[in-house]
């Protein structure tokens, strides 16, 4: 257990503006708790920032100290890496302002604010920019990974639409990156996760957009296959506005929901569609003729879109995931077959999502070779019961098994937890890690910032 003196803790509260709490104040159990509650790490300070000179302040205390270091937003990660046993935490929860520009589309986002925070403050001038598929995930984290989400292949990802980020480095200095502006640690910042400093706010390029529609079609498990070869083709030439996944699910109590399928293990499809209802149905139409048993059809602000689906926090988590070249029959049934060993019933995901349109198009060059495969799956753990550990994280690994002989070799970072060197470099392509662990020993040589999918100094 990691002591501090008060002299120490008196020097880092001493001009702080937000808050410093440890082990004996009340709000700090409150203040370490994350989304995945297998994590339960205790750090030796949580320092709640309220600016930039918060964070900087925060940094040197924790080197000064010889405290790992570790960054909050969110935290909703599923390895726990916005915790560190008996160190410091930088939480940037505070930093969560949201200031959008409506003529230049724009919309500066503090480093700890959370979708919804965004969302919502576009939702008044019907300006969106790709998101996270649900309102609780950090801004910072989720785009710094690259940022997968339901408008990526009409506008790209998260990172494609950047267009600054001012960062605290491991010296205490703060800049800003752009295309203009340290223009290398820009590219970076596309994919190469919090490895390079502490982001303090980003900048967005937004897009018009005043309603989405949303269509999630029920089926029993055993239609699996059938459904999602018709998914399947209907990809094949679906329009950029087209967004969603196949996602094995366990059938909620709601009114649109058969009672046979109520609490148990059912195969959903659901379609997001960057436009009206109206214009969605008739593109979706072969889809509604495959004989559903539940149907949900509406249109909504892409706020409330990104609030639909939220994972409930508080369960235990595992997940990971296999990008795929390609999704033949045999890929199609493996898939469906491991859907069986899920936890059911539980908040739990089986999860295959289509990337295409702008995601792939994409010339940038940025650290995400994810971005070239045309399929994803991706096991999403959640479950109460602790003796359910094995049967959930064997259903993840088991699932990525299955695909492994159509992987092609990539991960979004973000959809993983803690699976080993291989995997960290899988993340970014070996060219890419060698460029970034060259900029790591320029902005972080002595790895200050290590609790993320770590880019060794080099």
């Amino acid at each position: 257990m990691t002591v501090l003196g008060t002299r120490a803790l008196g020097g880092l509260r001493a001009g702080f503006a937000g808050t410093v709490l440890t082990r004996d104040d009340a709000a700090y159990e409150n203040a370490r708790t994350l989304f995945n509650s297998m994590i339960t790490k205790c750090p030796a300070v949580i320092a709640q920032c309220a600016n930039t000179a918060d964070v900087a302040r925060a940094i040197a205390f924790g080197r000064e100290e010889g405290l790992e270091i570790a960054v909050r937003g969110g935290g909703h990660g599923v390895a726990g890496t916005a915790l560190t046993d008996g160190g410091i935490v930088l939480d940037l929860r505070r930093l969560n302002r949201v200031t959008v520009d409506p003529v230049a589309h724009t919309a500066v986002v503090g480093g700890g604010a959370v979708m919804r925070d965004l969302d919502r403050a576009g939702q008044p001038f019907d300006l969106v920019t790709t998101g996270g598929r649900v309102s609780t995930t950090g801004v910072g984290g989720f785009t710094l990974g690259g940022g997968s989400g339901w408008l990526e292949r009409k506008y790209g990802l998260a990172c494609d639409n950047l267009l600054a980020v001012e960062l605290v480095t491991a010296d205490g200095r703060t800049v800003t990156a752009s295309e203009t502006s340290h223009p290398e640690l820009f590219w970076a910042l596309h994919g190469g996760g919090g490895n390079f400093g502490v982001a303090t706010s980003f900048t967005f390029r937004l897009y018009e957009l005043p309603q989405v529609a949303v269509a999630l079609l029920l089926w029993r498990p055993e239609a699996g296959p059938e459904v999602v070869a018709a998914y399947r083709e209907f990809m094949e030439s679906a329009p950029d506005e087209v967004g969603g996944g196949i996602i094995h699910l366990t059938g909620p109590a709601e009114e649109f929901v058969p009672e046979p399928l109520v609490g148990q293990l059912a195969c959903a499809m659901l379609v997001t569609y960057a436009g009206t209802l109206d214009e969605a149905r008739q593109v979706v139409a072969p889809l509604l003729a495959l004989g559903h048993e539940g149907e949900l059809l509406v249109e909504v602000p892409y706020a409330e879109l990104q609030g639909m689906f939220d994972d409930p926090p508080g369960y235990r988590n595992y997940w990971s995931a296999e990008h795929l070249e390609s999704l033949p029959d045999a890929a199609v049934q493996r898939y469906c077959d491991r859907a069986y060993d899920m936890v059911v019933p539980s908040p739990s995901q089986h999860v295959l999502f289509p990337y295409g349109g702008a995601v792939a198009r994409s010339t940038a060059g940025y650290p995400v070779p994810w971005r070239r495969a045309p399929w994803v799956v991706h096991p999403l753990g959640l479950w109460t019961d602790p003796e359910d550990d094995k049967r959930a994280v064997s259903w993840a690994r088991d699932t990525r098994a299955d695909m492994k002989p159509w992987s092609t070799g990539a991960v979004y970072s973000n959809f993983i937890g803690a699976e080993g060197a291989e995997r960290v470099v899988a993340g970014y392509g070996l060219d890419n890690y060698r460029r970034l662990a060259a900029l790591k020993s320029r902005y972080d040589p002595d790895n200050v910032f290590h609790l993320n999918p770590n880019i060794k100094p080099g």
